[in-house]
């Protein structure tokens, strides 16, 4: 059973802006922290933004005012509005839950920023 279903990806120009969304499964139960991770080709996975189940946010330095990071609990969804997108920004980007001592990922968008 897939846990976590992301949405969203695609080409854009630079300057551009996308929405990633993710779903996660009523099965996985109540999460405490969402996240966004993304891997570079050549490049370390990294974390792009979390959100707590409180709401309280952390981003990576690079993407700061540019994307935002949001959440419904009802829902069990959190989204990535990413604006102002750049080459650098081209990954694979991964939703990622933890809840109840468990971790669960995505399998993973293309998000690719050319002109």
């Amino acid at each position: 059973q897939v846990q976590l279903v992301e949405s969203g990806g695609g080409l854009v120009q630079p300057g551009g802006s996308l929405r990633l969304s993710c779903a996660a499964s009523r099965s996985i139960g109540r999460p405490n922290d969402m996240a966004w991770y993304r891997r570079a080709p050549g490049r370390q996975r990294e974390l792009v933004a979390l959100i707590t189940r409180g709401g309280s946010t952390n981003y990576l330095d690079s993407v700061k005012e540019r994307f935002t990071i949001s959440r419904d609990n009802v829902q069990n969804t959190v989204s990535l509005q990413m604006n102002s997108l750049q080459s650098e920004d081209t990954a694979v980007y991964y939703c990622y839950a933890n809840a109840y001592g468990l971790v669960y990922w995505g399998q993973g968008t293309q998000v690719t920023v050319s002109s």
